[in-house]
């Protein structure tokens, strides 16, 4: 009984070790793709910004924040929506009421977006 109670808490153990190995391999997948960083550099302050997606519309439809901002969307309407870049930077799941999705910006530039669910919604972030 002994041994197969610790077995159950190796695999326990195991198994959260695999989860953060996933979500760390998403981070390092991410970095890889153009615009994204995974954190600040350390010794600064990251920034945050937010976006209201609520009214088939995305508030503010246009955001400007520095490089190492990261932006959140959070989905306050009563239907799902998605949030997905023009150029492929970044791209959501399908959120519902109340759910939310971030993306930190490390590059300069204008980044356009849109929902893939509803194509008339869209928005840009300007990173400078």
């Amino acid at each position: 009984m002994r041994r197969s109670v610790s077995v159950a808490v190796l695999l326990a153990g195991l198994g959260m070790g695999i989860v953060g190995a996933g979500t760390g391999k998403r981070a390092v997948m991410a970095q890889e793709k153009p615009g994204m960083a995974a954190a600040a550099p350390a010794g600064s302050a990251a920034s945050t910004a937010a976006v209201k997606i609520d009214n088939f519309s995305f508030g503010p439809a246009e955001l400007t924040v520095p490089a190492g901002t990261t932006v959140t969307w959070t989905d306050r309407d009563d239907i799902p929506h998605t949030v997905v870049s023009t150029d492929k930077a970044f791209k959501s799941k399908v959120l519902d009421t109340d759910e939310s999705f971030s993306f930190t910006f490390s590059k300069p530039g204008t980044y356009e977006y849109f929902c893939s669910i509803h194509p008339k919604m869209t928005g840009k972030i300007v990173v400078q």
